[in-house]
């Protein structure tokens, strides 16, 4: 309890009128109880979906512990903590494609889907992490090369072989995709306008009214939480199935 009480103490304190840092500390205690929640859960599936809730787990454990962090260094430093959000994300955005993957197997994926996905997403992250960090003055240039290794997902999941498999494996699986598909197409497109709101040339005229990283929390809260969600409600249903056959 005394080490617990001196952790708590050296938390960095926040001013109550710091709405960023309050979508930080909300955004952490979100992704912990999410955790908690898919964690919990896993031994009320068989094995076919335990690795899939697993996956939805690490997501929201992972981003739960650089969120923990980016609040304390947004607290301590009144900056981005951009290096940081773009680790928690070559982290868990792969995963999230990996979840695209778990659920299609029953149709016959394969892993060079998987890695496709994954591939993809790691152009997109590391392009956009140059143009936000790096080559700010040409910001532009390395968000258009992000954003088309974006809509090769989109393309990938709405009308390549991930939407044929999905369509062959019909039923829950089919609904789940689609669900997933939409958090891609429109959960994910929240993340272009963060990087707009953080690189010159694009929002100038607001004179910084728009709040980068409170854009990115909001976004990473509804698609890591909500791609768990609809991952555990496939496994609910399936499960459902097999115990009434």
């Amino acid at each position: 309890m005394k080490t617990l009480v001196t952790f708590i103490a050296l938390v960095p304190k926040m001013a109550q009128d710091d709405y960023v840092g309050f979508t930080f500390f909300v955004g952490c205690m979100a992704m912990i109880a999410a955790s908690a929640f898919f964690f919990l859960s896993m031994n009320n599936f068989d094995r076919k979906w335990k690795t899939s809730i697993l996956v939805s787990g690490l997501i929201t454990f992972i981003a739960a512990v650089h969120y923990w962090y980016m609040r304390d260094y947004w607290v301590s430093n009144a900056e981005s903590p951009t290096f940081f959000r773009y680790v928690d994300w070559i982290l868990t955005v792969p995963l999230m494609c990996v979840e695209f993957y778990l659920i299609l197997r029953v149709a016959g994926a394969k892993k060079s889907l998987m890695w496709r996905l994954i591939i993809a997403s790691l152009i997109m992250l590391v392009t956009g992490y140059l143009g936000e960090a790096v080559y700010r003055e040409n910001a532009q240039i390395w968000g258009l090369a992000s954003g088309i290794a974006y809509f090769y997902i989109v393309y990938e999941i709405w009308l390549g072989s991930a939407k044929k498999l999905a369509v062959k494996a019909g039923g829950a699986v089919l609904s789940a995709h689609k669900t997933l598909s939409w958090f891609v197409l429109v959960g994910w497109a929240i993340y272009p306008l963060g990087y707009m709101a953080g690189t010159p040339g694009w929002y100038d005229f607001l004179n910084g009214s728009l709040s980068m990283d409170v854009i990115y929390n909001i976004g990473d809260a509804i698609n890591k939480i909500g791609f768990g969600l609809v991952i555990y409600s496939l496994a609910v249903n399936a499960s459902e199935k097999s115990t009434a056959s």
